[in-house]
């Protein structure tokens, strides 16, 4: 399905979500120690996922008032969790959990709630989605010096 052009941007974020969760997979996969992933976690969380979230916080969820909503505002909190884990005292297993949730909560959202959110919204109200987007929206930086997925 083709994504509405005033929130496209958050869908070019999550396929940059899904290549991070492709490089903890292959860091997994290569028996790299859980904290030099951690660490890589740690700069996507600052340089990219926190400014997503925040967006799709103030400018996407705010329109709409439903468990669809309230799904994707624990999800956010949930990987916030994880995040704060990991920097503590990472474990395979706990990286795992964190790759497993941040792909179920990006294919959550543009498989369920941004089609709804089409559906339902004035195009007026996903033009101002749009404006507000186009305004505030953070460019990925993706220049993390430990390629340690290759």
């Amino acid at each position: 399905m083709k994504r509405n052009e005033n929130i496209v941007l958050l869908s070019r974020d999550h396929h940059f979500g899904l290549l991070h969760v492709w490089k903890i997979k292959q860091g997994l996969s290569r028996g790299i120690a859980p904290e030099r992933i951690a660490a890589y976690i740690a700069f996507h969380w600052q340089h990219n996922q926190q400014a997503h979230f925040l967006e799709e916080e103030q400018y996407l969820f705010p329109y709409i008032k439903n468990e669809l909503i309230d799904q994707a505002l624990r999800e956010h909190e949930q990987i916030r969790q994880l995040i704060a884990q990991c920097s503590i005292a990472p474990t395979e297993a706990l990286l795992t959990q964190y790759m497993e949730l941040l792909t179920a909560h990006i294919r959550y959202e543009e498989r369920v709630l941004f089609p709804y959110m089409e559906q339902n919204l004035s195009d007026e109200t996903l033009a101002e989605i749009g404006r507000n987007l186009s305004a505030e929206h953070h460019t990925e930086v993706e220049e993390y010096p430990d390629a340690f997925w290759q």
